[in-house]
């Protein structure tokens, strides 16, 4: 019914994309109750697999945005004082469940800047189609559950590839991840027993250096376990 992104880092230290982005998301309505802390904003334009948002910032501040009809049912317009305490309790109250967060990360502005100086290192590439039958090798070598979490595609947006004696041994892969938001949404895939030497976080930074020079800001979500 609803969900919940949350412990995204203090808004100012990313660049403006994320930052209008995300106050887009849960600014964009009549805002119900603010203070230093915490927001709650209204809004009928939600999908309805997204009735109810929160956003957890690490420096402690919460935004919260949720449709008429569900603030209604939480009898929210009766509360004068609201806190995220207050709020979630009265989600509660409610028979209101929200989803389990997912963990949010991008580039720090002066990290990103840092990541355009990089150049490529060896033993990696893009990989295309051309690149099916090694692409099918790695994915036969992965578990099922690596390959849930992961969500690598041959057929994204953007796939880069980390080799080691010319076996595919990890990949990342990236796809616009909302319209219009030019945010590109991170997955990386690595054998177990290539882990520990580099390959994930080279084809990470390849791939996210990719992305800034096409104009889309890198995003890696991690759900909460």
């Amino acid at each position: 019914m609803t969900n919940q992104p949350s412990q995204v880092s203090s808004m100012p230290l990313f660049s403006q994309t994320i930052t209008d982005f995300w106050r887009a998301q849960f600014l964009n309505g009549d805002v119900l109750y603010s203070d230093e802390v915490f927001t709650v904003a209204i809004t009928p334009e939600l999908d309805r697999d997204s009735r109810v948002m929160v956003l957890e910032t690490t420096d402690g501040r919460v935004m919260a945005v949720l449709t008429p009809a569900l603030a209604d049912k939480a009898g929210l317009y009766q509360e004068q004082d609201l806190s995220e305490e207050i709020f979630r309790r009265k989600l509660n109250e409610a028979g209101i469940t929200l989803h389990g967060a997912d963990y949010l990360f991008y580039f720090l502005e002066a990290d990103k800047n840092a990541l355009l100086q990089e150049t490529p290192e060896g033993g990696l590439r893009r990989l295309t189609e051309q690149d099916d039958v090694v692409f099918s090798e790695l994915e036969s070598s992965a578990s099922e559950q690596d390959l849930d979490d992961a969500y690598v595609e041959l057929d994204h947006w953007a796939v880069f590839g980390s080799f080691e004696q010319n076996r595919l041994v990890s990949a990342a892969s990236m796809y616009p991840w909302e319209d219009n938001a030019q945010i590109a949404d991170l997955g990386v895939l690595t054998l177990t027993p290539f882990r520990g030497k580099g390959h994930a976080r080279k084809a990470v930074r390849s791939i996210c250096k990719y992305a800034y020079e096409q104009g889309y800001e890198p995003q890696y979500r991690l759900p909460a376990r």
